[in-house]
Parts: C-alpha cells; sequence; structure tokens
C-alpha cells in the first residue's frame, strides 16, 4: 500500500503564498468596512462589525491591523492609490492644461450612487480626523495625487503652457488642497452667490495662476 500523500511544505512555507494570503484577508477586512461605510456613511463603527461583516475572528483582523485607525488609513490609502493610478493614465497624453482640467473633472465629480455618496461624505470626515491626529500618515496618502499633479505642472512648463518660474512641489501641494477643499464648497457656493461651485470653476481659477 503506498504511503498517504503528504502536503507539499514548500507551498505550506513559501513566504509568497503567505503574503498573497495575508493580503487577502486585509482586503476583506477593507472591504467590509467600504461596505459599513456604503450603508451609513460613518466611520464611527466598531472592530467587532467589521469581525462580523467579514464572517473572520478578532484574532484574524488584530494580525493585521492594530486599530479601526489603522484600517481606515489602510483603505483611504489605497482608494487613493487606485484613483490616483486610473487618472494618470487618462491625462499622461494630454497636455498640461487638459490634463489638469481632465483630474479636477475627476476629483470633483458627483457621486453616482447614494452609496457613493456615503463613502464620500464618510471618508471626507475621516480625512478631516487624519488630518489633525495624524498627519504624516495623511501626507502618505496625498502623495500620489501630489506626484500626479507634480508631473502635470512639469509637462506644462516643458510645454511652454506653464509659467517656467513655478516652484513645482510647492505649487502641486497649494493646487491639491485648493482642489479637494474646494469640493466642500458644492453646496455651500449656491447660498453664497446663487451658484454651485463646479469643476470647471476650479480649473479656471486654478488655471490663472498658473499660465503666463
Amino acid at each position: 500500500m503506498s504511503a498517504k500523500a503528504q502536503p507539499d511544505p514548500t507551498v505550506r512555507q513559501d513566504p509568497a503564498v503567505r503574503q498573497d494570503r495575508a493580503q487577502s484577508r486585509a482586503g476583506r477586512f477593507m472591504r467590509s468596512a467600504l461596505d459599513i461605510l456604503g450603508e451609513t456613511g460613518r466611520t464611527d463603527f466598531t472592530v467587532l462589525e467589521v469581525v462580523e461583516r467579514s464572517k473572520t475572528s478578532l484574532r484574524a483582523f488584530y494580525q493585521h491591523f492594530s486599530t479601526k485607525d489603522e484600517l481606515l488609513l489602510a483603505l483611504v490609502e489605497k482608494i487613493m492609490a487606485e484613483a490616483t493610478e486610473r487618472w494618470r493614465a487618462e491625462t499622461e497624453q494630454l497636455a498640461g492644461p487638459d490634463a489638469l482640467r481632465v483630474l479636477i473633472d475627476r476629483i470633483s465629480a458627483p457621486a453616482q450612487s447614494s452609496t457613493q455618496d456615503s463613502i464620500n461624505r464618510g471618508l471626507t470626515y475621516y480625512n478631516d480626523h487624519l488630518l489633525e491626529t495624524r498627519p504624516k500618515e495623511f501626507a502618505t496618502v496625498l502623495a500620489p495625487l501630489h506626484r500626479l499633479l507634480g508631473d502635470i505642472l512639469r509637462r506644462g512648463i516643458a510645454e511652454g503652457s506653464f509659467r517656467a518660474d513655478l516652484d513645482v512641489d510647492t505649487d502641486a501641494a497649494i493646487l491639491m488642497q485648493t482642489v479637494l477643499g474646494t469640493l466642500r464648497l458644492r453646496e455651500l457656493g449656491a447660498d453664497l452667490n446663487g451658484v454651485p461651485i463646479e469643476g470647471s470653476h476650479v480649473h479656471t481659477f486654478c488655471l490663472r495662476g498658473l499660465v503666463h
């Protein structure tokens, strides 16, 4: 009688396999948190709610995240990185001013569903929390968008579309904060001047400081 086949120990011990499994479990927690955000628009849910939604255990959660804040930070970082990658693909073949317009349009586009609106609302509040309590981590979250804006400014300078005396890194940071901050005025603008503030308004305003 042949001996019973044993599992291949190289599969069990392969670091790449372990890493893939760990990333899969971490992704499950992030998806569960995103689902809760989409339903409630709030970030004050508990770790236990995430664990129950993901059908895992508290022990498994704490193997990946030490706190709920760490989970939300990882989620925000992932969302920003993936969004910026899409925006880069859409803008990399465009001239500087056109690339800036497309990027601002994408950032300022209204939510396409009530679920997405709830997610956006919840993450906006959480971003404020991050800025106040973990500014270094929040800077890491925003780094991909800052790099993209810097690349667009450099392209515009090289083309002669933007002023050559721009301080690219500093101006990209100011531009980024202007675009992100102005989104909060979408509804407020209608009360202040009778017109909701849209992406086209933001683009026109920003362009005035960049062109000759």
